[in-house]
């Protein structure tokens, strides 16, 4: 576990959705924004509700029309978690959010600025207790309108920083912004800097944790589709929670939402920062030994234990007998394949041997009866019944040590060939 930055600690959500806490000691949570019109009520609701479902702890909602602010008293009482309104251009959006029940608001420097907007929203999330989230983004801070006032701004600068003039600007928004709160003695403040680069992030996120207790939002804004946004994202969001910065978390993708929750908690399962739901699947990489479509088959695994697996259990998936027990060592359930066959394995223990078309249904019985018996307290998940011994490729899987001139065939005992060994063969 990585040590956390001591940060300040916001609540929000009521009695019917539950409280979700930021920063302090909080667990890192996961958000996202809905892609749809929020004046749609039914498909907004719809829409929550499947985030939710999918792990999301927090969901924005965006709120430009008067009618998405009205929508919001129809919403609120049909979803099951917190509903944060995002606020820009028109401050009233805001007074109206929270007069409906909005769980929080979040407003942008870049575009709201009026000082008298900004103490009215202020006193009114006071009055509910609604917290607010400052975000400044890369794309709405620089001033357009004055040429002057922006090449002033693009003055001040951090000269040791590849992303000074940016940095500088969006740190001086948000400690003149925040004055007006801090002047208003108002602190249920969360705060987000966004940048579609990467490393201006890590930067940002790095100044502004030196300079407030504030929670931080984390998140790389406009990253692009899910292939190349996902890396974007991860790269700088893992280099800043490994660092014990960031306390709440949105990936964003130009694509399904769903996809955003997703991989934000496989980014925390990874790194350690929330305990797994549902399966561990990992697989072996591709290689010229692969002798089955694992392709194909890791897909059609994924998608069956997703389904069915709630248990955080380990389940592997490999493609050859070679390096296939090392990098399965802590398995619950593996496969090892190889010559169109499978060899599965529960716990170390070998329970079947099939053909290529048998692996997806025995190895979901497998994971299933095994998600029983841990259920029932007659299993443990991390545990092994036996080691495993490799399967002889002589013998069971047909490619044999024979077809390779480099490689005898080998004399070892079963102890010198059990999980976390070295066994033949390069990964």
């Amino acid at each position: 576990m990585f040590p956390r930055r001591k940060t300040r600690q916001i609540t929000l959500g009521d009695a019917r959705v539950g409280h979700v806490k930021i920063g302090g000691d909080a667990p890192v949570s996961v958000q996202t924004m809905t892609a749809g019109y929020t004046h749609d009520v039914d498909a907004c609701v719809g829409e929550i509700r499947k985030l939710a479902a999918a792990g999301a702890d927090i969901v924005r909602v965006a709120v430009p029309e008067k009618k998405d602010t009205d929508a919001l008293r129809e919403i609120l009482p049909q979803v099951p978690v917190p509903i944060v309104a995002d606020v820009h251009f028109h401050f009233q959006r805001a007074l109206e959010a929270v007069e409906a029940g909005a769980h929080k608001i979040r407003l942008n420097p870049g575009n709201i600025s009026d000082r008298a907007q900004v103490i009215d929203v202020i006193r009114a999330c006071k009055a509910r207790g609604r917290p607010i989230r400052v975000g400044v983004n890369e794309g709405s801070i620089i001033e357009r309108r004055d040429k002057q006032k922006r090449m002033k701004e693009l003055g001040r600068v951090f000269s040791d920083r590849k992303h000074g003039q940016m940095l500088a600007i969006m740190i001086a928004k948000l400690e003149e912004y925040l004055d007006i709160f801090y002047e208003q003695d108002f602190h249920d403040i969360s705060i987000s800097a966004k940048s579609m680069d990467a490393a201006l992030t890590i930067d940002a996120y790095t100044a502004i944790s030196e300079r407030f207790d504030h929670p931080l939002h984390l998140g790389v804004t406009h990253a692009g589709p899910k292939e190349t946004g996902c890396i974007r994202s991860v790269a700088a969001l893992a280099a800043l929670l490994t660092r014990g910065i960031g306390d709440t978390i949105r990936i964003s993708y130009a694509n399904d939402p769903i996809y955003e929750v997703q991989d934000g908690l496989e980014l925390l399962y990874a790194l350690g920062l929330r305990p797994r739901v549902g399966v561990d699947l990992i697989a072996c990489p591709t290689c010229g030994r692969i002798q089955v479509d694992l392709f194909t088959l890791i897909q059609d695994v994924r998608k069956a234990l997703a389904e069915r697996i709630t248990l955080p259990m380990k389940v592997a998936v490999m493609g050859c007998i070679v390096n296939g027990p090392g990098e399965a060592e802590g398995a619950d359930v593996a496969v090892f394949a190889g010559d169109r066959r499978g060899i599965i394995y529960v716990q170390g223990e070998k329970v079947a041997n099939v053909t290529e078309p048998e692996i997806l249904p025995r190895l979901l019985k497998e994971c299933l009866d095994f998600q029983d018996r841990v259920t029932r307290g007659e299993a443990r998940l991390g545990e092994k019944k036996v080691e495993i011994i490799p399967p002889d490729p002589l013998g069971e899987l047909g490619s044999g040590w024979a077809g390779s001139a480099s490689k005898p065939a080998p004399q070892a005992t079963p102890a010198t060939l059990t999980i976390g060994r070295s066994t033949p063969g390069e990964g």
